[in-house]
């Protein structure tokens, strides 16, 4: 490392060594060359562009789409002494034209803008008034359309080269298959780019599927576990989206709801409060998450199946952006998949319809199959991984096979003796023995099966028929309401020929792992993060802009008592040592004296 990068990186960001590919990609990009860079989130993707634009002279462009970010952004550079701008349609002509005014003076070496303002010619034309000295592309997937988020307004993108062939473009992504990648280079039409393509690995998350029965009821018991802390819920539906809000917010939760049904100030409020820690948690379609920047989200919890792997990393990647552990979990139900299967095949286009039939094809894969969760996404990203990873379920002996070809076989029965006529629900009810007028009425109180399974709840018999469906013993008949049928290979469990083995749970116990990331006075962490808290709403800022989660827990275990040492925490430079330092480092020397 250079003594100028190292004092930069030091002086303005507060850290004292790069994370894993940053010194590559700001080294090329100082030197004026073009770079592609798929970085997962939390890889200090910002950095790589943040940097250099305080070295270079000129002024650095970056497009993104996230709109209700670009002013967090700008905040954040600023509380780091960047000098920082946006343009988007959310600023008047008269702001605009000013921000543009402070551009030709040089008084901002950083600008945000949308992708749409690069569709217009009068745009292009303002820009080639500036000193430019790169253009970074943030979200670049969203020029692809092999991505999961393809956006048309970013293909005007590829007019930049044409506009302006001597200005170096960045392309940053954190979800982008090799396929993806390809497709972002030839688009933006970058020159002998430097190609990076980082670990995927989330060290940070645990990952943990649970079959899902009450869902209200197994969300609820996993936010009481973790009381306090921040976290995304995401469902499927604006209606279950207010009925788990609803529900928590019962059971004394601070939750409020987030979807396309709710006004754009109503919207708007909800994903403030959370982010400025004034709600715990936020329940909410897939339509929240692309414009927050929260850093410490301690976990997202998924109540419904979702569409692909690629959507699933990027959704859950929203928790433990500040490197602390922080908790991903995945109810899964078949009853899910046959939803979108639904939705599916009303997809008029065969190519769109097949390509959405592989992704959730491979996310049932991930959900049904118990082998290290970490190997299975990072290979959906062609990234090998040896598993054994110690975070997650699968991993950490929470998971055991055991013989259920009885129970198997129970159920088995049931659907072979009505005939292979009817659905989940009515077989569940002959096993268990239901007294309904509908079983009597087709005289299914007789057969052998019935109530054989009466001293188990409709839950194991659910999970069973989960397990049945996951490992291709049986199916389900879209085109017959839902009946389901036995394979080949399901009259070989039922007739014993083939054993028939189910996951079970055990109860939870920490790994090494996690507990790694509890060191630290918990009673210390509270008393900063309330000051953090207090600071943040007097600046009308998130808290996390303040200090991160991880700065906070570094301030714990280390305890630094003067200006020097308090300066060598990660995330602390020469601007917030001056303007938040003295109160920290009181708080830090109060604790301790009382303690003493």
């Amino acid at each position: 490392m250079s003594i100028e990068l190292g004092k930069t990186l030091q002086n303005t960001f507060g850290f004292s060594h790069f994370k894993p590919n940053q010194e590559d990609i700001i080294t090329s990009i100082l030197q004026g060359c073009d770079v592609f860079a798929a970085m997962p989130t939390g890889g200090g993707k910002s950095l790589c562009y943040q940097l250099p634009a305080t070295l270079l002279p000129g002024i650095t462009v970056v497009v993104s789409p996230l709109i209700a970010l670009m002013k967090d952004q700008v905040d954040a550079a600023h509380e780091n002494g960047v000098r920082a701008g946006f343009i988007n349609s959310t600023l008047s002509r008269e702001e605009a034209a000013d921000i543009f005014s402070q551009l030709k003076n040089g008084r901002l070496k950083l600008l945000y803008i949308a992708p749409e303002r690069l569709s217009t010619g009068d745009f292009f034309n303002q820009l080639k008034e500036l000193e430019l000295s790169q253009f970074a592309i943030d979200e670049a997937h969203c020029i692809s359309e092999w991505g999961h988020d393809f956006r048309p307004d970013y293909l005007s993108l590829s007019r930049l080269r044409e506009k302006f062939p001597n200005v170096p473009i960045s392309a940053f992504t954190a979800t982008a298959t090799k396929k993806v990648q390809e497709d972002i280079i030839t688009r933006l039409r970058l020159k002998t780019p430097l190609r990076v393509r980082a670990s995927f690995n989330r060290k940070e998350l645990y990952y943990r599927i649970t079959r899902k029965s009450n869902v209200n009821q197994q969300i609820l018991d996993f936010v009481l576990k973790h009381p306090g802390k921040s976290g995304i819920v995401y469902r499927t539906t604006r209606k279950a989206v207010e009925n788990t809000s609803s529900y928590l917010s019962e059971h004394g939760i601070s939750s409020l709801p987030y979807h396309a049904g709710l006004s754009d100030p109503e919207r708007k409020h909800h994903q403030e409060l959370f982010k400025k820690d004034e709600i715990d948690i936020i329940v909410a379609t897939i339509a929240f998450g692309m414009g927050i920047d929260k850093s410490n989200i301690r976990f997202v919890i998924h109540g419904d199946l979702p569409k692909s792997i690629e959507s699933y990393y990027q959704e859950t990647g929203r928790a433990g952006r500040d490197g602390e552990l922080s908790h991903c979990l995945l109810l899964y139900s078949r009853g899910d998949a046959g939803k979108i299967q639904y939705h599916i095949r009303n997809i008029e286009d065969e190519l769109v319809q097949e390509r959405a039939r592989k992704n959730l094809s491979r996310m049932i894969s991930y959900a049904e199959t118990s082998v290290c969760r970490r190997k299975q996404l990072l290979s959906y990203f062609d990234e090998d991984f040896s598993g054994n990873c110690g975070m997650c379920d699968s991993c950490n002996d929470e998971i055991e096979l055991v013989d259920g070809t009885v129970d198997a076989q129970k159920i088995l029965s049931a659907i072979k003796r009505t005939g292979e006529r009817f659905g989940i629900n009515y077989i569940i009810d002959i096993v268990r023995g239901a007294n309904t007028e509908r079983i009597r009425q087709y005289g299914h109180d007789q057969l052998s099966t019935y109530g054989v399974g009466k001293d188990e709840p409709k839950e194991h018999w659910h999970a069973m028929i989960d397990e049945l469906l996951g490992k291709d013993c049986i199916l389900r008949d879209e085109e017959s309401f839902g009946a389901l049928r036995i394979t080949e290979k399901g009259n070989g469990v039922l007739f014993g020929k083939d054993t028939f083995s189910v996951a079970k749970r055990n109860a939870t116990r920490k790994s090494k792992v996690e507990a790694e990331y509890e060191k630290g006075d918990e009673a210390l962490f509270n008393i900063l993060r309330n000051l953090r808290l207090e600071i943040a709403r007097k600046k009308g800022l998130p808290p996390y802009m303040i200090f991160s989660d991880k700065t906070l827990r570094e301030m714990c275990i280390k305890l630094p008592d003067n200006k020097m040492s308090f300066l060598r925490i990660s995330g602390i430079g020469r601007v917030k040592l001056e303007t938040y330092g003295s109160l920290f480092l009181d708080a830090i020397r109060n604790f301790m004296g009382y303690h003493r």
